[in-house]
Formats: structure tokens, C-alpha cells, sequence
């Protein structure tokens, strides 16, 4: 029986406690910390997990403390956990995108440390984590860890902790790279003459089918493409298009971009703390 212990109430702690309740962990092994009276009041009717507004009150005893919080809060609430923290010596879990692992153990002690960058789709349980782990971490909480962010899609191991923020780039922040493509395809759609309804649908429908190809069929990108791709079609025309106007530099800066954004507000974090 392990004892979980949420900092932070919103929505990817809610994926995270109802990914866990369907592996069969009992809703008594999960508290919530969560200032808002009516977030709290909808954590303990939707999952009939123990809430509580003090941090405190809430990780007291607990074997795993999972950090739900932005990142900018991490300073403040270090002052109310550490004490606890040191006493109790959990794991301890940070979904906060760009804390680092030695920001995190100036914050909260020297404890074992996971560090996670789970991403939107995991509300539905198909998202991307990329996790890594300082070395007081053992193996049955890295085991530990990787069930959590497992309920909430699948999970990767990042052994040089550098690369997270390029984890952030492609996992993290890059649902919003595809929100954008379907927004300009369906726009495309429209001025061509189709109800913006029908070009929604279609190109939501065609990046979900894509992905699953990619996912379930284990093969190459660069494959799966050709084979979509006739001589002279219509396929060959749009990614020659797509080629004239540098769509691979586009993508190349726009993960560097989103890569060094992560690093920046690490040192953010370091200059207010």
C-alpha cells in the first residue's frame, strides 16, 4: 500500500488520481492539497480522494508527493513542505515543466527526485512523459514513478537530464504545434469552399489516424510518408510545397525555440529563488 500525496488539484493531477483508481489503487491511499474550496469539493465528489487546503496537512506521512503546481510556485511552497519532507523522506514527483532536478533539491532536501514532463493529451490518457531521476531515486521508485505517469500514457526515461527541455519541446509544448496545423488546414479547407464543420473533422480525424499508424504500426515516419506519396499525386504536389517553403528549418527552429524558452525560465527561477 503506498500512500500518494498530490500538491496541486488541477487537471493533470485529476488525470493522474483517475488513471490511478482505475489501476485499482484505493481512493484512501490518495490525499489532494488544493487552496481552492470548490476544486477541493469536486477532487472528493468525482474521486472520493481525502482533500485538504495545507499542503502540510495533506503530505504528512505520505510515501510519494506528486508537485502539481507552476513552476513559479515551487519557491513558496518549499517553505511550508520542507520540514516534512525531511522528516518523512518520500518520493518526490515534479510535473512542473523546466524545475530541475538541483533546483528542486536546494527547494526540498536531499530526497530521491523524480522530475516529469507530461504533456496536455495525458487528460485522456494518451499523453507523452519524459522522466528523469537524481541518483537517490532506487529502482522500485523509478518503477514507482513510471506507473503513475503510466496511467496517463506512455512514458520515457531521459537519462541526461539536459535533453528534458527538449522533451518539453516535442511532448510538452507540441500539442499546441499540431492544434495549429489543423487550425491552418481547416482554414485552408474553408477558403477552398468546404464547411469549416466537415474540414475540422476531416483534418482532426486524419492527424488522430496518423498518429495511430505511427504509434501502433512501429514503423518509419519517413516510410509510412512514401507510401502515401504517388508519383506526380496530389500528395507529391503539397509536399513539394511544403519543402519549397522550408517546413523542415521551420520545425528545427521552432523546437530549438521552445528547447532554449525551457532553459531560460529555469534560470528565471534560479534569479527569483
Amino acid at each position: 500500500m503506498t500512500h500518494i500525496t498530490f500538491i496541486g488539484g488541477g487537471n493533470m493531477a485529476r488525470s493522474l488520481i483517475g488513471g490511478l483508481l482505475q489501476t485499482g489503487m484505493p481512493a484512501t491511499d490518495i490525499r489532494v492539497a488544493e487552496p481552492q474550496a470548490e476544486a477541493r469539493q469536486s477532487l472528493g465528489r468525482d474521486f472520493g480522494v481525502a482533500c485538504f487546503a495545507e499542503n502540510q496537512l495533506a503530505a504528512t506521512d505520505a510515501e510519494v508527493i506528486v508537485l502539481a503546481v507552476k513552476p513559479q510556485i515551487m519557491p513558496a511552497i518549499q517553505a511550508e513542505l520542507r520540514d516534512t519532507l525531511q522528516r518523512d523522506r518520500p518520493l518526490l514527483i515534479s510535473i512542473a515543466a523546466g524545475v530541475r532536478l538541483d533546483q528542486l533539491e536546494r527547494w526540498f532536501g536531499s530526497l530521491p527526485i523524480v522530475r516529469c514532463m507530461p504533456n496536455t493529451p495525458a487528460l485522456i490518457g494518451a499523453g507523452a512523459t519524459g522522466l528523469c531521476a537524481n541518483n537517490r531515486v532506487s529502482p522500485a521508485q523509478r518503477a514507482l514513478a513510471q506507473h503513475i505517469m503510466d496511467t496517463a500514457g506512455i512514458t520515457r526515461w531521459i537519462d541526461d537530464e539536459v535533453l528534458m527541455d527538449t522533451v518539453t519541446a516535442i511532448s510538452g509544448s507540441a500539442p499546441a504545434y499540431f492544434f495549429a496545423m489543423v487550425e491552418a488546414m481547416e482554414d485552408a479547407a474553408v477558403a477552398q469552399g468546404l464547411p469549416r464543420e466537415t474540414a475540422r473533422a476531416l483534418a482532426a480525424q486524419t492527424c488522430l489516424g496518423a498518429g495511430r499508424m505511427l504509434m501502433e504500426g512501429g514503423e518509419d515516419p519517413a516510410l509510412l510518408r512514401k507510401r502515401v506519396t504517388s508519383p506526380n499525386g496530389t500528395t507529391q504536389a503539397a509536399l513539394e510545397s511544403f519543402s519549397a517553403d522550408g517546413l523542415p528549418r521551420m520545425v528545427a527552429r521552432a523546437v530549438a525555440a521552445a528547447t532554449d524558452r525551457g532553459v531560460t525560465l529555469a534560470a528565471e527561477l534560479d534569479a527569483v529563488s
